[in-house]
């Protein structure tokens, strides 16, 4: 099964993107045919800096690579390396009726968090079509708040094959549902937009002063709390099997221990859990000219199979 993902290179990359993007991926590359992008023309839509773009877009490479995206079971590559993605979000605009971008709850959500609105971040759904259809994707791993994007992605893969034949893949939503939202330390979705995320790779003491930094209620110390309503817990919980968490929501109900000893077991929790990952990082950072050549060669991989997609594309709709 041909499965697709891209994540973009907006800033560090959070608890949020691993538990809801790349340890999924992470599973996905064993078992499938895994596409996984850095998707850096997204990043233009709104909420990345714009002037550490480059940087972002090697650090996020060496991130997933540290964190175990493997090229030789993915193919792995820079969207921007294969610039048959924007032609192809072109020719599906023509596809692509205005009222339903209007529709995008990702855009009225975005605009009432202070991005500003642009043409970018309207027709961003277009785009991710583009990404998704060139590579004939079958499956796509999505969030919830993603799940209408993908909606939009079929609707426009439809109207062009009703029109042209079947040319494009039908893709479907793959989505774990428990992890599918992972708050943010305000308790909105984590997300760079929101200014709310926990750094995968922060250094030892920020990382703790962040993770103090989680909103609780004021339940005095020495009263039983609430695990079900506590987003240490539910971040906690994405790092502990089963047991793991029954334990911890008996500690919550004990109240022996307050919102402060919990905050520090999650910068424990994420700690131990990232060690291995942060030599793997430290050794690409030394090794940049290794992290370029594995780019390169997922790109070139892309580019073959996207080539010969719109290769299709344009005889279907008469470009030259």
């Amino acid at each position: 099964m041909r499965v697709l993902s891209g994540i973009q290179p907006s800033g560090k990359l959070h608890i949020g993107n691993y538990f809801g993007a790349i340890a999924q991926m992470l599973r996905l590359q064993e078992e499938n045919e895994l596409f996984a992008f850095i998707a850096n023309y997204h990043a233009l839509s709104g909420g990345a800096d714009l002037a550490e773009l480059k940087r972002n877009t090697f650090e996020v490479a060496v991130d997933f690579f540290s964190l175990g995206i493997d090229p030789e079971k993915t193919v792995f590559w820079v969207q921007s390396h294969a610039k048959e993605v924007l032609e192809l979000y072109w020719i599906l605009s023509r596809y692509t009726p205005v009222g339903l971008l209007e529709r995008a709850h990702s855009y009225k959500d975005k605009v009432a968090k202070g991005i500003a609105p642009s043409h970018a971040l309207f027709s961003y759904p277009v785009l991710m079509a583009a990404d998704i259809l060139l590579y004939d994707a079958e499956k796509v791993p999505v969030g919830k708040d993603q799940i209408q994007h993908l909606e939009m992605t079929r609707d426009i893969a439809v109207k062009f094959n009703n029109e042209h034949g079947e040319i494009f893949t039908i893709p479907e939503a793959l989505v774990e549902e428990s992890v599918a939202t992972v708050p943010g330390i305000d308790g909105a979705k984590m997300s760079k937009s929101y200014k709310n995320t926990i750094e995968i790779f922060m250094e030892e003491k920020p990382l703790q002063k962040r993770c103090n930094k989680i909103v609780t209620d004021s339940t005095p110390l020495g009263e039983p709390l609430d695990p079900e309503s506590c987003n240490v817990y539910a971040l906690c919980a994405l790092f502990l099997d089963e047991e793991g968490r029954a334990e911890l929501a008996e500690r919550y109900r004990s109240g022996k221990e307050g919102y402060g000893a919990f905050k520090k077991y999650l910068k424990e929790l994420i700690w131990e859990h990232f060690a291995e990952a942060r030599e793997k990082r430290a050794y690409y950072l030394a090794h940049p000219d290794e992290v370029t050549d594995i780019l390169e060669a997922g790109a070139a991989k892309a580019r073959t199979i996207a080539e010969k997609k719109m290769a299709v594309v344009r005889d279907a709709v008469g470009i030259l």
